[in-house]
């Protein structure tokens, strides 16, 4: 009876450090990290870099959402979306969360210098300080562009994936980056508009808080054209071929239909779709990507 007690609090504890690394985000970011490390060579990616790559860069990425977590926790308790997180809801301290986030990112950065590659590491961390602290300290509370300048720190991980295997960053690596960077502004804005007022009461500067819906809607749609026009750099620079623009060319049609209604129809309900299949439209380009890849016409 005590053991099954004392194992439930164990497992109820651990739940509640690993809500901080938030697992939903991390895991995209692994993902692209992991496509990143596929694409940078022609044949088989040697199994210590993909191994030990992907946990360095996936316990840094979970170190960076705790320290964000621990920022934000004032704010979170005051949006509808966060208030359930375990700082704002007391079910951890803030030393707790110092101190998971120190140890689980410095087991990261020492697993990539040691078992990957000090460059590697050294772009890890300097990703880490542009999201935990540049853009959550800095950018966030300052401008209702923070999204646009902080999401060069989301659009690493790509590049983190090239460099663990091949020891440098090319071009094809830097193209990965620019479709991230390019994607962000549209996610998040969309995320933004129908979360306007848990951001207004939070008084983050958020765009539609700043600007208004009208002018998010403009920018969502423009920064959807960039898009578009961005994931086709790939097929353009050959570093993948038709079956990568096919597939690229009918997502960016459905993301544009998405934009093209937030623009000219909106509703809070169109913004969360289009917030939700813009996960879908992120994931499905860079399977496209790896599918072009390994092909073997």
């Amino acid at each position: 009876m005590l053991g099954s007690l004392i194992s439930q609090n164990a497992a109820s504890r651990a739940q509640q450090f690993l809500q901080l690394t938030k697992p939903r985000v991390v895991s995209l970011i692994v993902f692209t990290a992991v496509i990143g490390m596929l694409l940078a060579l022609p044949g088989a990616v040697p199994l210590q870099p993909l191994v030990f790559g992907t946990a360095g860069i996936a316990l840094v990425a979970g170190a960076a959402a705790a320290f964000n977590c621990l920022v934000e926790q004032k704010i979170d308790a005051l949006m509808m979306r966060t208030r359930g997180r375990p700082l704002p809801s007391g079910t951890l301290t803030s030393l707790q969360t110092l101190i998971f986030a120190g140890l689980i990112g410095g087991a990261g950065l020492i697993m990539l210098y040691r078992l990957v590659n000090p460059l590697t590491m050294w772009l890890t961390l300097a990703t880490f300080v542009g999201y935990a602290v540049i853009y959550t300290v800095v950018l966030k509370p300052l401008t209702p562009q923070n999204i646009v300048i902080g999401g060069a720190s989301g659009a690493m991980p790509p590049v983190l994936g090239w460099a663990a295997v091949t020891g440098e960053v090319t071009h094809d690596a830097l193209l990965l980056f620019l479709i991230i960077f390019a994607w962000t502004p549209p996610h998040f804005w969309s995320l933004a508009l129908y979360r306007r007022d848990d951001y207004r009461k939070a008084g983050v500067p958020m765009l539609p808080v700043t600007h208004g819906d009208r002018f998010t809607r403009v920018s969502v749609f423009l920064y959807t054209l960039i898009l578009a026009a961005v994931s086709l750099l790939p097929f353009a620079t050959r570093m993948s071929g038709a079956v990568y623009l096919a597939c690229a060319v009918v997502l960016d049609a459905i993301y544009l239909a998405y934009a093209t209604r937030i623009l000219t129809h909106y509703s809070d309900q169109l913004a969360r779709s289009a917030f939700r299949y813009s996960i879908w439209y992120l994931s499905l380009l860079f399977a496209a990507l790896l599918v072009d890849h390994y092909l073997p016409f």
